[in-house]
Formats: structure tokens, C-alpha cells, sequence
């Protein structure tokens, strides 16, 4: 499935909303985290935008205004990182609804 990973400056965030909220983008799989929550910078955001190929194009002409994509190497590991964050969730949400 086609993704782009962009940074953000935490001071964007109102146009960063305003990118996401877009027709087509707003249907793609969209997360916004605090850099520093994933070991980056504390002044910006990382969004992960997932979904069609239109969909992440969208994404990437609307966010190349706001913030600045980053590097494959560095993308695809932070992309990681959001992945393990998802499946320790759910994971997590699967042992909260079987204890008893």
C-alpha cells in the first residue's frame, strides 16, 4: 500500500488540518504523532498519510506547502515504528476485552 511520511512544524498544525481535511486525503489512512514521541525532533509533527496511489499523490502535493518529506531511509523506518505502535495496540486492546 502506497505511503508518504512528512515532518511538521508543530506551529503548522491549523494548515496541517486544513491539508488532511481534504476531499481525497481525508479518505486515506492518516496519522499525526509528536516527533519527539518517536525519538525526533520537539518542535514538529510526523505524518503518516497511507492508502491509494491518488490518495498519498494528493497528500504530497498538499503537505510539500506545509512541511518537508522525509528521506526514504529515515521514512521507512519511522514508518516501521508507526506499524509497532499500531500492532502493540491492538494487542493490546485484544487482551483488555479476553481478561475476565
Amino acid at each position: 500500500m502506497p505511503w508518504t511520511i512528512y515532518s511538521v512544524p508543530s506551529a503548522k498544525r491549523a494548515e496541517l488540518d486544513t491539508a488532511l481535511k481534504d476531499d481525497v486525503v481525508s479518505r486515506q489512512s492518516q496519522k499525526v504523532r509528536d516527533a519527539s514521541a518517536m525519538g525526533g525532533p520537539s518542535d514538529r509533527l510526523y505524518v503518516l498519510v497511507e492508502g491509494s496511489t491518488e490518495g498519498v499523490q494528493q497528500a504530497e502535493t498538499l503537505l510539500a506547502g506545509v512541511g518537508e518529506k522525509l528521506p526514504a531511509s529515515e521514512g521507512t523506518a519511522l514508518h516501521q515504528r508507526f506499524k509497532d505502535e499500531e500492532e502493540a495496540a491492538s494487542s493490546g486492546m485484544g487482551l483488555f476485552f479476553t481478561e475476565g
